[in-house]
């Protein structure tokens, strides 16, 4: 018996990294996902994965959610896959990275709509849903970024964003009490996943740069962001709301 038997998920950036992971997880706890992403083979592959390893799950590909009426397409869909929605799990990020003062106006709105704007959307057309469901979950994936600076990559609109993302998730608790709704914040720090391994290659320099501000000294594994995703999507954190929870290896620590 899972930890999320019966509950359904909406899962969004399922195509691959913390999103895939993030997929098989659930399943394996017993909900029933939905997984959405812009890439269409590869989120194809995602689902295949969870449904041979006995778990349930939907793909909606492809889907731009920095487009609000393709987010509430897909929330609307997803309610509809299996009659309601319990968890929101806002994984999918757009970020870009760059110095002050060369970081250009356009790379600025694309990193705060595809940083801020999709968990807004999803969860504003997500919202209704819960109350008639009698509450629900939002996950929302923030950053390190969001509570601390950072040198590698220089990161001026990400750090503004994921900041937005926590502030957001506080009011969303807030506001969701009543209706019995959660709102929690997942604050990662470095995490490798296949894409971020391929693109370092063999850049030691790099890699070290990125992991030097955390304690561990590494890059964390998606699954161990993803665990506690799950476990704060369960009925044994029903006592938990408007927390941000930081995972990264230390780095907010010193």
């Amino acid at each position: 018996m899972g930890s999320l038997d019966g509950k359904v998920v909406l899962i969004t950036g399922t195509a691959g990294g913390q999103g895939r992971v993030a997929s098989q997880v659930f399943a394996r706890e017993g909900a029933k996902v939905v997984g959405c992403d812009i890439q269409v083979e590869a989120n194809k592959e995602t689902v295949e994965l969870v449904r041979s390893a006995g778990g349930e799950m939907t793909g909606i590909a492809p889907i731009d959610l920095t487009d609000p009426e393709q987010a509430r397409q897909v929330v609307d869909e997803a309610a509809a896959a299996y009659d309601g929605l319990d968890v929101i799990y806002n994984n999918a990020a757009l970020p870009r990275f760059g110095p002050m003062p060369d970081f250009s106006i356009e790379d600025w709105r694309a990193t705060i709509t595809g940083e801020l704007d999709m968990p807004f959307f999803v969860s504003k057309y997500a919202w209704p849903h819960l109350v008639r469901r009698g509450g629900g979950v939002i996950i929302n994936v923030a950053s390190m970024a969001g509570m601390i600076a950072g040198e590698v990559p220089p990161m001026i609109a990400h750090s503004a964003a994921n900041a937005g993302i926590i502030g957001m998730t506080r009011q969303l608790a807030l506001e969701g009490a009543r209706h019995g709704i959660r709102a929690v914040t997942i604050s990662p720090g470095p995490v490798l996943t296949p894409a971020s391994d391929r693109d370092l290659g063999d850049n030691q320099a790099a890699r070290d740069a990125i992991t030097r501000k955390t304690i561990l000294k590494r890059f964390a594994r998606p699954e161990e962001i993803v665990e506690l995703a799950a476990f704060l999507a369960s009925d044994r954190a029903a006592y938990i709301t408007g927390a941000n929870y930081a995972v990264d290896g230390g780095a907010t620590a010193w």
